[in-house]
C-alpha cells in the first residue's frame, strides 16, 4: 500500500505566518508610546494652561499664607513731652491643633513652658482640631516666647504683637484709660483717640512649610501705617501732685471717694484730672468697674455752695446788685418759706452780697433768688454749662441735671440758689470757675496740647472780675475757706460747699459732700480748680476744712512749678477788720469758728 506523504510547509514558512514581523511590533511600540506622549502633553497642557488657577490655589492653599504685620500704636505724651503710654513688642504663641497633637508626648513640655496644664492643653487643641490657627498664649515676652519656640514642637509657632505700657500708672489710668488685648481703646482717651492711635495693620504673603515656619516672603499685600503720636494738655507733675494730695485726704478722711480737676483758664485746658479709688492698667484683670470710673466725668454731685457765684452772675448783670449793696438781712440763721426752713450754720444777721459768698449763706442766696427773674436765673445757669455736656469729647462724659426753668416752682428756685435741686461733674463746676476766671469767656475743656476748642462770653468782663474779687474774701480772714485754703504769697479766690447726698428719694443725714472750687492767683487766674470728697466719715465733713486744704497743697505746687509770678504780698495781713477788695463783708463778726453750710434735711428732691 503506497502512503502518499502529508502536505507540510517549511519549517520557516510557518514561522513567518504564526505572528507579527518585527516591522509590525515596532509600529505597534511606536504607537503606544506615542499615545502615551500625546497624553502626557495633554495632561500638561490641561494641568498648566486649562485648570492651571485651580492647582494654583490648592497649592497655595498649602503652603502660602497672608499673615499680618503688626504696627505700633502711636505714643500718648504729656504736656511737657513724657510719656503717659508707650507700646512694647511682644510674642503671641499660635498652634495648628492637629499638628500639635500629632506629637501628643510634647504637650506636658509645652504646657510647662507656657505655664498651663497639660491637660487642658490637650483638650483645648482637641476641640479645635479642625482649625488650623489658634492662641495658646497672648502678648508674653520676647525672651519666654523664644525659650517656647527653641523646643521645637511641632505645629507651635510665634507671632510679634505689641502691648501697651503705662509709665505712670494708677496716676494717669482714669484719663488714659486702657486697651484690650487687640490694642484696640477701650476707654478713655486711649478710647476717644483711638483711630488716630491705632494706625493699620500690614499683609504680607510667606511659604510656609509643613511645619508651619515661614520660609520665604513673597510679597507685601499692604503696607503698615504705624499709628500717630499726640501731644496731651495732661502735666504730669501737676498730676501726681493731684494724686498724692486726694490720695492722703481721702485714706485720713476715710471717704467713699474724691476727685480733682485742674483747667488752665486761659485756654480751657485739662491740666490734671484725678479720681479715686484708681487702678493700675498695667495690672486690669485686678480691677474693677468700680475702681476704673472718671468719677470727674461720669459721677455727679449736687454742686451746694459752690453754685453761688454763679447765682451772683445772675444778680450782678440786673444792674441792682453790686458786691456792697444792697443790704440782706439773713435774721437768727433761720428763714421760714413756703413751708420750708431755710438754715445758715450761724446767725450772721445783716451781709453785703459779698457777704453771702464769704460766710455761704443760704438764706442771703435765696433772698437774692427771690428778686431775679426765673428766666434770667435759669438761663446764666445754662450759659455756664449746667445741665447740658462740655463736649470734651471724652467718652460717657455725664451732661447733669437741671429742670428746665419755666417748670421751676418758687422754693425750687430759692433752693437752687444754693446748689439743690440740680447735679454736674466735677469738670462742668471746673469749667464754670474758669470762665469766671477768664473774664467771662468760656472755652470747650480740651485734654490735647493746643486744640482750639469752641469759645463764647457768657457774662461781662468786669461782672466776672468782680465776682473773683468777691471770691475772694472766701479765703480772707472769716471766710468758710480761711485759713485751709491760703497759699503763701499768693491771693485764693474759692468757694466752699458741703452737701448732704440725695439717697432714696430723700437726703441723707450723715452722707455729705464736701467740695471747694477755686482760682489762683486772684489778681490774674491761671489755674480753676475744683476738689470733691464723697462721705468723708472721720474729722470734719465741711469742704472748708476738708477740700480746701487738697486744693491749696495742689495749687502751691503748681503755682511753682509752672513758674507763676507771686501776687503783691503787701496785700497779705493778719487780722484787721473783715474787709475784702470789695468791701466790708459784714456787720456781725463770727461768734463761733467758721463752718461750711449745709442743706436743710427735710427737702426732698
Amino acid at each position: 500500500m503506497n502512503m502518499r506523504p502529508r502536505n507540510h510547509l517549511p519549517t520557516s514558512s510557518r514561522r513567518r505566518g504564526n505572528g507579527p514581523s518585527a516591522r509590525r511590533r515596532m509600529v505597534v511600540v511606536v504607537a503606544v508610546l506615542s499615545l502615551a506622549s500625546m497624553g502626557l502633553v495633554a495632561r500638561a497642557f490641561d494641568l498648566q494652561v486649562v485648570r492651571k488657577e485651580f492647582y494654583q490655589t490648592q497649592g497655595d492653599a498649602r503652603f502660602l499664607r497672608e499673615v499680618p504685620i503688626a504696627v505700633s500704636r502711636g505714643t500718648i505724651f504729656d504736656r511737657n513731652g513724657e510719656p503717659l503710654a508707650v507700646s512694647t513688642p511682644v510674642m503671641s504663641i499660635w498652634a495648628n491643633p492637629s499638628e500639635v497633637l500629632e506629637s501628643e508626648d510634647r504637650i506636658p513640655a509645652l504646657a510647662k513652658a507656657i505655664g498651663a496644664d497639660p491637660a487642658q492643653i490637650k483638650d483645648y487643641l482637641q476641640q479645635r482640631a479642625g482649625r488650623e490657627f489658634v492662641y495658646l498664649r497672648r502678648q508674653m515676652s520676647p525672651d519666654a516666647a523664644q525659650a517656647v519656640l527653641d523646643l521645637g514642637i511641632p505645629g507651635v509657632n510665634g507671632q510679634r504683637e505689641f502691648r501697651r505700657f503705662y509709665p505712670s500708672g494708677p496716676v494717669t489710668s482714669h484719663i488714659l484709660g486702657f486697651t484690650n488685648i487687640d490694642d484696640h481703646g477701650q476707654e478713655g482717651l486711649e478710647l476717644a483717640f483711638d483711630d488716630w492711635l491705632a494706625g493699620k495693620p500690614g499683609a504680607k504673603r510667606v511659604i510656609r512649610d509643613r511645619m508651619g515656619h515661614v520660609v520665604e516672603d513673597v510679597e507685601q499685600v499692604r503696607a503698615p501705617q504705624p499709628g500717630r503720636n499726640i501731644t496731651l494738655s495732661i502735666d504730669r507733675r501737676i498730676q501726681f501732685l493731684a494724686y498724692n494730695e486726694l490720695k492722703n485726704t481721702i485714706e485720713k478722711s476715710e471717704a467713699d471717694s474724691g476727685t480733682m480737676v485742674v483747667l488752665d483758664v486761659s485756654t480751657g485746658e485739662v491740666l490734671a484730672m484725678v479720681s479715686w479709688p484708681t487702678y493700675n492698667p498695667n495690672a486690669l484683670r485686678t480691677s474693677t468697674a468700680e475702681q476704673r470710673r472718671n468719677r470727674a466725668m461720669t459721677d455727679v454731685v449736687e454742686p451746694g455752695s459752690t453754685i453761688k457765684p454763679i447765682l451772683m452772675a445772675a444778680a450782678l448783670s440786673t444792674g441792682k446788685y453790686t458786691p456792697t449793696s444792697p443790704l440782706i438781712d439773713t435774721g437768727n440763721g433761720n428763714f421760714y418759706y413756703m413751708t420750708h426752713t431755710i438754715r445758715d450754720t450761724h446767725a450772721w444777721g445783716v451781709l453785703t452780697p459779698t457777704g453771702v459768698i464769704q460766710k455761704s449763706s443760704n438764706i442771703g442766696a435765696a433772698k437774692i433768688a427771690m428778686t431775679l427773674d426765673t428766666g434770667l436765673m435759669y438761663d446764666t445757669y445754662r450759659a455756664f454749662g449746667f445741665g447740658s455736656s462740655t463736649n470734651s469729647g471724652f467718652p460717657g462724659e455725664a451732661a447733669g441735671y437741671m429742670k428746665v426753668g419755666r417748670d421751676w416752682r418758687p422754693l425750687e428756685k430759692a433752693i437752687m440758689a444754693y446748689g439743690y435741686g440740680l447735679n454736674a461733674t466735677p469738670l462742668q463746676l471746673a469749667n464754670a470757675y474758669a470762665t469766671i476766671g477768664n473774664q467771662g469767656v468760656m472755652h470747650s475743656p480740651s485734654f490735647v496740647k493746643g486744640a482750639e476748642g469752641d469759645t463764647r462770653q457768657i457774662i461781662d468782663p468786669t461782672i466776672a472780675q468782680k465776682l473773683v474779687q468777691m471770691l475772694e474774701s472766701t479765703t480772707q480772714p472769716g471766710g468758710t475757706a480761711a485759713p485751709y485754703a491760703w497759699i503763701a504769697n499768693y491771693a485764693v479766690a474759692g468757694k466752699t460747699g458741703t452737701a448732704h447726698k440725695a439717697m432714696n428719694g430723700s437726703y441723707a443725714k450723715n452722707n455729705y459732700s464736701a467740695a471747694f472750687a477755686g482760682l489762683v492767683p486772684a489778681s490774674h487766674p491761671r489755674m480753676a480748680a475744683v476738689v470733691i470728697i464723697d462721705n468723708p466719715r472721720k474729722g470734719s465733713y465741711y469742704g472748708g476744712l476738708v477740700s480746701a486744704p487738697v486744693f491749696a497743697k495742689v495749687m502751691d505746687g503748681a503755682l511753682r512749678l509752672l513758674d507763676v509770678p507771686p501776687d503783691n504780698i503787701g496785700r497779705w495781713y493778719v487780722g484787721g477788720p473783715l474787709q475784702g477788695n470789695s468791701g466790708l463783708v459784714g456787720t456781725k463778726p463770727p461768734e463761733a469758728p467758721v463752718v461750711e453750710d449745709a442743706p436743710v434735711e427735710d427737702f426732698t428732691p
